[in-house]
């Protein structure tokens, strides 16, 4: 080990201190876009992979009745390579130790397990038996949070008749990674909410639909057209009722969980790149300036005959060694959160199997930007010290040009010290480093305002949506439309206080080339259970004519108030009207398309209609209702608000709370660095200066006061414009966090800023007393020698 390498381990053990902090933005700038990236392309390779093992299909179409012969028909459209044909009803549910009704979705299986599309993968128990028709398999989900085993038993009302259902086995399927009835529904309740998988033959006769069919799902070719096999497929199901194929973006699980995946991709993308980009920014600032501190040893190196090259070499092994250690420890920290972040996504989208991937190009792009940002810090420094003779290098750095500051030539010099007066000086003679404290701190000011932002927007959009937009108790949806008599039928109900019905009509709007499979919400202008409002939390009024249309589908559609839809319904005899659209509505959660309740009516030329209602409910008498609910076989989908805000709690909430807190976490730590390592060089360059004040006759207080009161007043203007950056920050990902699935608005509330400010001043405070200290420690005679 030659000697410049004996001093390397003598310089990072004498700046241990520094050298901890400035690893430790290394390892939270690398470990969060290492956890985050690692979670985005395990949950993408593992969707993947299970739709490729279990053959999720690629078009879907729903119909009345039609004969299984069609089935050929279907199967010879060019392009479809495999073809499914099957029976899918939603019925009511009697689960037990729950006392409200639930709803199940039940599939029909072939009575032996053969290979088929969206083919379920039995996680326990085994398949159905031929001939026993009360065997099902049930989901993993509904089983998990109804705490049902193999061999229990639910009630369901098939074909108007309560009928015992024996559980063999718990499955999944990659149709419904993501357990939602559809109908607008964006998070599962699996509590009341399940697949059943049932025997077709047994299904088919329950429902006089054996040796027919009422769902047909398709694989197709390589290369084949989706939009080719979707209108041949809509010609062939025309007759016998088809409510309109759709391809695998219309699925509703794959489309949420499309639009999650893109959801994580950006927070995988972004926040850790700004993270990685900031870190990389603080780690050039710190390391150029702690270089920059041993201008006297460059030049003594250069006197005692090490050329250019070696010296800089030696100064690269010490910059880099620090980020070595910090890229290390970051990508282990990386891992192991990105795999906790992965596990915790499979506990909401059900996957038969997890496989956890990294790419070491993410790996490689974190450590090269640590090590680019670190030798470019070192190598401005380096370089201006080596361009020095050795005999000027080895003198002290001369003093700035000294002229009255500002405030001495203002005449204001009377209300400072002398203290004060130098703290000025010092400030207004060295603008270009004092701006890059100051940006440095703001940067990690700001980074602590973007972690929390996330909170403060999640929170704000849960009240938003579940409080004032969605007011209703419970959500009841019939099995099809009912005539007008139903909603005082309903509003009979025991237990239920009031009443407002809603009409549903499935349609595929169309404006120019753009279409979107949504559904027209018929609902009561004047209604107290489901608001429009704008962001700014007002009513919007709903017009008796035309349609409102969230922010969000209008923006998918490219149309403005004043624009005319086509209106493709896809029920019934599948009219196709013209509505105008009259008014935007900004909601944070789906994409939704509103109309009055009777306009709906009108436009679909049929009397007062209902599809269901909204109702707010005496919960002494739940109980009583729950029981009547059970009886009507009519009703085959209740929801309540409460379950569904909970759900948002626990999938998007969680994931976005659980990863914004490793980034907080990361902030203070990034933040508590970069104002130790700023306060600790300041002292470093500046050790001499203040030894010479100490000769003079200043206090160790008072020499203490220039420098802290120098780091105080830089703090206090980078406060300000951290708030300004993560502010701007904040914008960016608003914007960029804009999908079908949710928004979040940009909304900062003042105790995030308050956190900040805490957290900002108590790594001031704490570093303070650590180079108060130091400072108190100065030997000046040792000082006055040399710089170290």
């Amino acid at each position: 080990m030659n000697s410049l390498d004996l001093k390397l381990f003598r310089d990072l053990w004498h700046a241990r201190g520094q050298v901890i902090a400035i690893a430790l933005v290394v390892v939270c700038g690398i470990a969060s876009f290492v956890m985050a990236r690692s979670a985005y392309t395990s949950i993408t390779l593992t969707q993947n992979t299970y739709y490729n093992e279990y053959h999720f299909a690629q078009v879907f179409a729903s119909l009345k009745r039609a004969p299984e012969p069609l089935k050929v028909q279907i199967a010879n459209i060019p392009g479809v390579a495999q073809t499914q044909t099957r029976i899918v009803v939603d019925v009511t549910l009697d689960i037990p130790n729950l006392p409200e009704p639930g709803t199940g979705r039940l599939i029909s299986i072939p009575e032996q397990q053969v290979s088929t599309l969206n083919e379920p993968f039995i996680r326990q128990g085994r398949y159905i038996e031929p001939g026993r028709g009360n065997e099902v398999l049930i989901s993993e989900a509904f089983a998990k949070a109804n705490k049902l085993q193999l061999g229990d038993s639910i009630g369901a009302i098939i074909n108007g008749r309560w009928e015992q259902l024996q559980i063999v086995g718990i499955a999944l399927s990659p149709e419904y990674v993501y357990e939602v009835r559809g109908a607008g529904e964006l998070y599962p309740d699996n509590k009341r909410f399940g697949i059943i998988w049932m025997g077709r033959d047994a299904l088919g006769k329950a429902y006089d639909l054996d040796g027919a069919f009422n769902n047909v799902s398709l694989s197709l070719s390589p290369g084949a057209k989706e939009i080719e096999v979707i209108s041949q497929l809509d010609r062939l199901l025309a007759r016998y009722g088809g409510l309109g194929a759709y391809d695998r973006d219309d699925q509703v699980s794959h489309h949420i969980l499309s639009d999650e995946i893109k959801f994580l991709e950006i927070m995988a993308t972004m926040l850790p790149s700004i993270f990685l980009g900031i870190a990389a920014f603080l780690l050039n600032v710190v390391l150029s300036r702690l270089v920059s501190t041993q201008r006297e040893q460059i030049a003594v190196l250069k006197a005692f005959g090490y050329d250019n090259l070696t010296i800089g070499l030696h100064y690269l092994k010490f910059v880099l060694t620090i980020v070595t250690g910090g890229s290390f420890l970051g990508i282990l920290v990386g891992l192991w959160l990105g795999r906790g972040l992965t596990q915790l996504y499979t506990q909401f989208y059900k996957f038969p199997l997890l496989r956890f991937d990294f790419n070491f190009r993410v790996l490689a792009t974190a450590i090269i930007v640590s090590y680019a940002a670190a030798a470019i810090g070192a190598f401005m420094a380096v370089n201006k010290a080596v361009a020095l003779p050795p005999a000027q290098g080895m003198r002290p750095e001369p003093p700035a040009q000294f002229k009255p500051t500002i405030v001495e030539r203002l005449g204001l010099q009377r209300f400072f010290s002398p203290a004060g007066r130098i703290i000025l000086r010092n400030l207004e003679r060295k603008p270009i480093q004092a701006g890059l404290s100051i940006l440095g701190v703001a940067l990690a000011v700001a980074i602590l305002v973007t972690g929390n932002y996330m909170k403060d927007a999640v929170n704000y959009l849960m009240d938003f949506q579940f409080r004032q937009v969605q007011r209703e108790d419970m959500r009841i949806v019939f099995n099809e439309p009912r005539p007008s008599r139903t909603r005082y039928e309903v509003a009979n109900l025991p237990g239920v206080i009031n009443s407002e019905p809603f009409r549903l009509v499935p349609a595929r709007l169309r404006f120019e080339h753009r279409t979107y499979r949504t559904a027209l919400t018929g609902i009561n202008p004047q209604g107290e259970f489901r608001r429009l409002m704008n962001k700014n939390s007002n009513l919007v009024y709903l017009p008796s004519d035309g349609v409102v249309l969230t922010t969000k589908l209008a923006e998918i559609l490219h149309v403005k108030p004043g624009d005319t839809l086509t209106a493709e319904v896809l029920e019934e005899n599948r009219p196709v009207r013209q509505v105008t659209v009259t008014g935007l509505v900004d909601e944070l959660l789906g994409v939704q398309a509103y109309i009055d309740i009777h306009a709906l009516n009108r436009l679909m030329r049929e009397g007062k209609t209902i599809s269901g209602a909204y109702l707010s409910v005496d919960a002494h008498l739940a109980h009583q209702l729950y029981k009547e609910l059970k009886r009507i076989p009519a009703i085959t989908g209740i929801s309540t608000r409460q379950a569904s805000l909970n759900s948002f709690e626990e999938i998007s909430a969680e994931n976005i709370k659980i990863m914004t807190t490793f980034l907080v976490a990361f902030a203070c730590i990034i933040t508590v660095s970069v104002v130790y390592n700023s306060a600790r060089i300041a002292l470093s360059e500046r050790g001499r200066e203040l030894a010479s004040l100490r000769i003079i006759g200043f206090t160790k207080g008072e020499v203490a006061f220039i420098l802290l009161g120098e780091q105080a007043i830089l703090i206090l203007l980078a406060i300000p414009v951290g708030y300004l950056i993560g502010y701007g920050l904040a914008a960016l990902i608003s914007s960029a966090l804009n999908s079908e699935l949710y928004r979040l608005p940009l909304v900062i509330n003042n105790s995030t800023y308050a956190f900040t400010f805490v957290v900002v001043m108590l790594a001031a405070i704490g570093s303070g007393l650590i180079i108060r200290r130091q400072i108190n420690r100065l030997d000046l005679i040792a000082v006055l020698k040399t710089r170290e």
